[in-house]
């Protein structure tokens, strides 16, 4: 055989990273308490060859639903989501291997977190059963502290069941990181909180306020692309509503629904962007299990393209891969994640073979 010298190297190391590129790697963030889950998972899709492989990553860790990276992602964090007993711990973690190494653990001092936001020098956690929100420190080895600010918010809305008091449910940074964004699904407002990232106490301060529709409950947002409008899920109605957001402060632009179809039980849980900005997606428990997919228009506005059964039952959150073409879906009761193609174009969504079992997965993230 002929030696081809650099020319075959070259090749080799192409089909190598071309290889290397049809793998897409996530955390897997799980309920553990009556599951078969028993903590934080890795798992690898190979979209090419319609394969998956999962491993435990961090075991022994009770109930780790919600995940979030450092900026670096040298660093994962995630809440504990135990009660009045919960706690949040920190990780150091492995790009490469997929591993994580556990760090420390700190008393939540809040019931129920379930959801987090992580800065170069704190972690904040949104708190459902009490209302709150609480900030750590993150110290130099990426390790929390204790915490060093409480918010606790008050009021009630029109739901007995449900909006009885205050129930924080996410928080998140602004796009340039001067404020923190807060959902209250028992209040029915929308808070935002100057942050300081210097301060040794007070941290987080009131800066502005908004109430959307009553009894809607607002849930989890984002942001679009320019910074200039915010997309607010709400979990009681299925209301999708879109905010201008101008350094701090709301105001109410435009409303519609994820709810398309008559006779079904609303649980509206995720929204996310297309990695191009351009559609945004949302996840509907409740009866209808389901994604519904809108396209961004020039002005920020939506328009409603599909709505896709996600074949399981509870899409409590989803992840679209970052080359966008696939789209996987944590379905928490049925303790499933499904995977689906996703047409960049358009935006649609199409079943393929993959699937995993995990239990009670929670939160899905790329790294």
């Amino acid at each position: 055989m002929k030696y081809r010298g650099p020319l075959l190297v070259s090749l080799l190391i192409i089909c190598g990273i071309l290889n290397a590129q049809n793998n897409a790697d996530f955390l897997i963030g799980t309920y553990t308490r009556n599951t078969s889950a028993t903590g934080i998972y890795t798992l690898r899709c190979n979209f090419d060859s319609l394969k998956t492989d999962i491993e435990l990553s961090a075991a022994n860790v009770d109930n780790p639903s919600f995940l979030a990276f450092s900026e670096d992602k040298n660093y994962v964090y995630a809440v504990n989501e135990l009660g009045d007993s919960s706690f949040v711990s920190s990780f150091q973690f492995d790009k490469i291997t997929g591993k994580l190494n556990f760090m420390n653990q700190v008393e939540a001092e809040g019931v129920d977190p379930c959801h987090l936001a992580v800065s170069d020098k704190h972690v904040i956690t949104a708190n459902y059963g009490s209302g709150s929100i609480c900030v750590f420190k993150r110290q130099v080895d990426g390790s929390l502290s204790n915490v060093i600010q409480k918010i606790t918010h008050t009021g009630s809305s029109i739901n007995p069941e449900r909006q009885q008091g205050a129930h924080v449910h996410e928080v998140v940074f602004s796009p340039d990181k001067q404020f923190v964004i807060v959902t209250d699904l028992g209040t029915d407002y929308v808070y935002s909180y100057r942050y300081d990232p210097n301060a040794e106490e007070n941290v987080l301060i009131p800066f502005d306020s908004t109430k959307v529709k009553a009894g809607s409950g607002p849930r989890h947002l984002l942001f679009h692309p320019d910074g200039k409008l915010i997309y607010l899920l709400q979990e009681l109605d299925g209301t999708l509503t879109t905010l201008s957001y101008n350094h701090g402060n709301f105001s109410k632009v435009a409303e519609t629904t994820i709810v398309r179809k008559k006779d079904v039980e609303t649980g509206a849980a995720e929204i996310i962007l297309s990695p191009d900005g351009r559609f945004l997606y949302a996840s509907n428990r409740g009866t209808a299990n389901d994604i519904t997919c809108f396209k961004i228009e020039n002005d920020g506005s939506l328009t409603f393209i599909e709505q896709t059964f996600v074949l399981g039952i509870g899409p409590r959150n989803f992840a679209i891969s970052n080359d966008g073409r696939y789209v996987l879906v944590g379905n928490q009761q049925c303790q499933i994640i499904t995977i689906f193609k996703r047409d960049t174009d358009t935006g649609k969504l199409s079943e393929t073979d993959m699937s995993v079992d995990v239990g009670s997965p929670v939160c899905i993230l790329q790294y």
